[in-house]
């Protein structure tokens, strides 16, 4: 059976990608492809949409294809738990069957990785923070893989607090999410980059996960695409579509 796909913010670097891979995959049928000024019900021939658009324009692009029973996959950043949330609430108060909404803060198998190392790690450690740099064009800060990765290292330290991150107050500190304070750096030559630190006694501890090049992207973009085609509620992270083993995090 075919799986008639729509992409919003299709012209984007991301969005060219998953038209390509939608393209090319058998078992999908690009359908519509919909710029900024298309109308959002252009979207409604399809089976699953897929949102690369921007923050501030993601979420109403999801509430709209959830509101018309459309599965989505969304891979722009900007998705916080508070947004999530809200999604949620809206998805559970839908007559009939629901709709899935797969959120995908990074599509890269390797970040994904990064991330589940780094909860591991952030029991041993009370001194964290993460430095993350993207191309300049991105328009949010941090990304959204830097305060899923905080977030994660959150929930791995509940029973231990937050991170020791002294002189919390002034600007240059970072911005600070679930305690961790993030840096970002937006610059001409960079793809994505994310490291997180971690120090202790006599030692520091370094997780680097480096992007290259956008077709690290495709083999997590395909798997979250087929996740979203049956998906109910709301999946975030790729880590939910991959077996990490009882390491992995688990919310």
């Amino acid at each position: 059976m075919t799986t008639k796909v729509a992409v919003v913010g299709a012209t984007g670097t991301m969005g060219r990608l998953v038209s390509r891979l939608v393209t090319d995959a058998e078992g999908y049928e690009l359908v519509a492809s919909l710029g900024s000024r298309s109308a959002l019900s252009d979207m409604l021939v399809a089976d699953v949409v897929v949102d690369v658009t921007l923050p501030a324009v993601s979420q109403g692009v999801v509430e709209f294809a959830v509101a018309n029973g459309k599965n989505v996959l969304v891979g722009t950043s900007g998705w916080s738990s508070e947004r999530i949330t809200t999604l949620e609430h809206l998805i559970k108060d839908l007559p009939g069957t629901q709709p899935g909404v797969v959120i995908i803060p990074n599509f890269s198998i390797g970040s994904v990785l990064a991330t589940s190392f780094a909860a591991m790690a952030a029991r041993f450690y009370d001194s964290i923070e993460i430095i993350e740099a993207h191309k300049s064009t991105k328009i949010d800060s941090p990304s959204g893989t830097a305060v899923r990765t905080a977030e994660i290292i959150g929930r791995a330290r509940v029973a231990l607090g937050p991170v020791i991150a002294p002189h919390a107050d002034q600007r240059a500190r970072g911005q600070q999410v679930a305690s961790v304070p993030i840096h970002s750096l937006r610059m001409q030559g960079v793809v994505a980059k994310q490291d997180v630190v971690f120090g202790g006694t006599g030692e520091t501890l370094t997780l680097s996960h480096t992007t290259m090049s956008e077709t690290s992207y495709e083999s997590g973009i395909l798997l979250a695409l087929a996740a979203a085609r049956t998906a109910t509620g709301v999946t975030v992270g790729l880590d939910k579509l991959i077996d990490l083993g009882p390491a992995g995090p688990s919310a």
